[in-house]
């Protein structure tokens, strides 16, 4: 988390992923950067960069980071705020237990916005993935933006399931024009779940916050869970709610769940900037 409020701050791609660097920068799976919003009714804004040093257009796990950091620093009176990402505007509230809640805004399922080449909006597609060796696999999946795109394929077992061939095989898939990440979810019943999530650019996470999101959604139109639901992922359980039930609805999914600071200190800038050559 960068603090950008009171001083500006930039950095390009190679710097970027030379600060993500576990050895020669501080290592990170996302660098948020706070400002304070030029927009009258917003309190904040933030940019999202994964290790590529591409800009991300949303972060679940990340808002709730942004939330716990603005109210531990006092830097708002109340106990809600709103922020404005690449391409939207959500709600961030602080609860009496510390959680911290966010309004993730409404699922989209429209193609287009999730840079998807497809015919024709369907509660689930196929298609053909080369996986190595040259072998093909067809895999079903739902296709939900959350203000970046998911692909949520149901599986008997995230144990098992095999991430490591099918995750960057969708998620590089020639129809997603901007690539996508892909979730994989199983069922444990009608009000918890488990996820492992490749995202797109960074590889398997510990903790997808969209993704349990997306995942939530899916299930429900599916028919598989209630309005709210425990999606249980490596990095701990987050809270998903949602009361709708088809890709036509219009409610707004909300994630609770913890954050922690794990530590806050400076880095030298101007080496990072001489020392970004690849």
């Amino acid at each position: 988390m960068i603090d950008a409020i009171a001083e500006p701050f930039s950095l390009n791609k190679k710097q970027i992923r030379l600060l993500a660097n576990r050895n020669f920068g501080i290592g990170f799976d996302q660098l948020l950067v706070i400002r304070q919003s030029k927009t009258p009714s917003v309190d904040f804004s933030y940019q999202i960069f994964n290790v590529d040093g591409e800009e991300s257009e949303h972060c679940g796990n990340g808002a709730r980071c942004l939330g716990k950091y603005i109210f531990d620093r006092n830097l708002t009176k109340t106990a809600v705020i709103k922020v404005e990402t690449k391409n939207r505007q959500i709600f961030i509230r602080k609860n009496p237990d510390n959680e911290i809640s966010v309004d993730m805004g409404t699922p989209c399922f429209s193609p287009h916005e999730l840079n998807f080449k497809t015919p024709e909006k369907l509660i689930t597609y196929q298609r053909n993935l080369e996986l190595k060796d040259k072998r093909a696999l067809a895999v079903s999946f739902s296709a939900i933006s959350m203000g970046n795109p998911h692909a949520i394929i149901v599986v008997d077992s995230v144990a098992t399931a095999n991430l490591e061939e099918i995750g960057p095989a969708l998620s590089n898939h020639v129809d997603f024009t901007q690539q996508v990440n892909v979730g994989f979810l199983e069922k444990i019943s009608e009000i918890a779940g488990k996820l492992r999530v490749f995202e797109r650019g960074v590889g398997e996470t510990l903790a997808c916050g969209t993704g349990a999101c997306a995942a939530v959604v899916a299930g429900r139109v599916l028919g598989l869970f209630r309005e709210e639901v425990e999606i249980r992922v490596h990095g701990g359980p987050l809270k998903i709610s949602w009361k709708g039930k088809s890709h036509d609805d219009q409610d707004n999914v909300v994630m609770t769940g913890p954050a922690a600071e794990v530590f806050n200190g400076s880095f030298d800038i101007e080496y990072i900037q001489r020392n970004a050559t690849t």
